[in-house]
């Protein structure tokens, strides 16, 4: 068995889009639009292709990652530039053995030799505090709203990168796409059907969990 994660190339397109689709089918909402978000976000300024990978199993892509910029705004109006990753894909024949894992990490690594400061991602806690993520709570960074949610976590990838930088994070526009086109787009890959299912409402709990943990 032979590993290896590298950067995406233009012709993993339409694969790295299909395995994004299998993978979010029905999980946060009927249907998906993460493959979509894939699709769009290469475009979008403020994509990071040389963050972006894809993890092969004997030669064969099996899940993907996608980084983009997004920035923390102080209360002075400072501007700090900083990262995200999303979506993160594994085909789900392949889930739970340890390739999204492998996949992160590397990205990770990548970002610190890359010399970026910090990744703030929205997620599920238990998926990414093991990788050493903590609400940004814990560095009086909120959301634009001005909450604190315990799905917005934060990883300084240098030491004391976030200490002194209190104020709101911004993702990227390339994170919400207009979705006008998500249908026609869809109708591109073989027909799947849309479940309205539990993890759908386990979802939408947890993105709106307020943090009250004391850091």
């Amino acid at each position: 068995m032979s590993i290896t994660i590298r950067l995406e190339e233009e012709q993993d397109y339409r694969q790295v889009e299909e395995i994004t689709r299998e993978a979010f089918w029905n999980l946060y909402v009927p249907g998906a639009e993460e493959h979509y978000l894939a699709h769009t976000l290469r475009k979008h300024p403020d994509f990071i292709p040389e963050l972006t990978f894809v993890i092969e199993l004997d030669g064969k892509i099996i899940g993907s990652i996608f980084y983009s910029k997004a920035m923390i705004i102080d209360y002075n109006g400072t501007e700090y530039p900083i990262i995200s990753f999303g979506p993160v894909s594994i085909h789900p024949k392949y889930h739970r053995q340890g390739y999204g894992r492998m996949l992160i990490q590397h990205s990770i690594a990548e970002a610190k030799r890359l010399d970026y400061e910090a990744i703030v991602i929205s997620g599920f806690t238990y998926h990414y505090h093991p990788y050493g993520f903590v609400g940004t709570k814990k560095y009086n960074i909120s959301m634009p709203d001005g909450k604190f949610y315990t799905g917005i976590m934060a990883l300084p990838l240098k030491a004391g990168a976030l200490d002194k930088i209190h104020g709101k994070i911004y993702f990227s526009e390339g994170m919400y796409p207009n979705l006008e086109g998500l249908e026609d787009f869809d109708q591109t890959f073989p027909n799947k059907k849309k479940q309205l299912l539990p993890c759908q409402a386990k979802f939408e709990a947890a993105a709106s969990e307020i943090d009250i943990n004391e850091y």
